[in-house]
């Protein structure tokens, strides 16, 4: 059986650095013990996604349309089809003693935080330090090797799925009569935006509901944070 653009999938996945066939994701808990990379306090299961929806790097979205469930493949991705080329823009001049007040002695390959964007210091030079905001991954050629385990086809492991991938992972939610109530902690800006897009992938979802909201966030003052 084929999968197509809409579905919902059970996909087990190992994904890899072309370069050094370095892992840096996967689903398989044996692989990741076997290759010592096992996090205990991952869950390592299927990822269940939507076809053609964006929830993974757009050529691996692009390529699982009319593979076969239960068949292994060995997809290889330029870096433009996967985390994106280096962006120039995105290396960015940080004044040294932001770093200072935080307590923080900036050094290439430290990963740090600055205004909620995360980057790796590249140079430290004075009073000036060099730090790149692109995906860690970017410029990067990727290999996926995947196998779809099946098409999901209960609405309620749509919606976990869909959740597990946006929202958070195990957050509680009734589903009945057509309508989906979650019981999270979200937003109200961000509410609407959520529930379209539930209703636009699950079709007999025609309601939504978030049983709780958040007041919308203060404005955050400028913080530097290591990661």
């Amino acid at each position: 059986m084929k999968v197509k653009k809409g579905d919902f999938i059970e996909l087990d996945f190992i994904a890899k650095v072309k370069e050094d066939n370095k892992i840096f994701d996967l689903t398989d808990e044996k692989v990741a013990k076997e290759n010592n990379i096992y996090d205990e306090k991952y869950e390592y299961k299927p990822l269940i996604l939507c076809i053609g929806n964006g929830d993974v790097v757009k050529g691996l979205d692009k390529e699982l349309e009319d593979k076969e469930v239960n068949k292994e493949y060995k997809i290889e991705l330029k870096a433009e089809d996967a985390f994106g080329k280096k962006d120039a823009k995105l290396f960015q001049l940080v004044n040294t003693n932001k770093f200072r007040k935080e307590k923080i002695i900036p050094y290439p390959g430290l990963q740090v935080n600055v205004d909620d964007m995360f980057g790796i210091v590249k140079t430290v030079s004075g009073n000036r330090t060099l730090v790149d905001f692109n995906h860690p991954l970017s410029g990067k050629e990727i290999i996926y090797e995947i196998k779809i385990k099946s098409i999901v086809k209960e609405d309620k492991e749509k919606l976990r799925g869909f959740l597990d991938l946006y929202v958070k992972k195990d957050a509680e939610f009734k589903l009945e009569n057509n309508k989906a109530v979650i019981n999270l902690d979200i937003p109200k800006e961000i509410q609407s935006s959520l529930i379209d897009k539930i209703k636009s992938l699950i079709s007999n979802i025609k309601e939504v509901e978030f049983k709780k909201e958040i007041p919308e966030k203060e404005e955050k003052k400028e913080e530097i944070k290591k990661t």
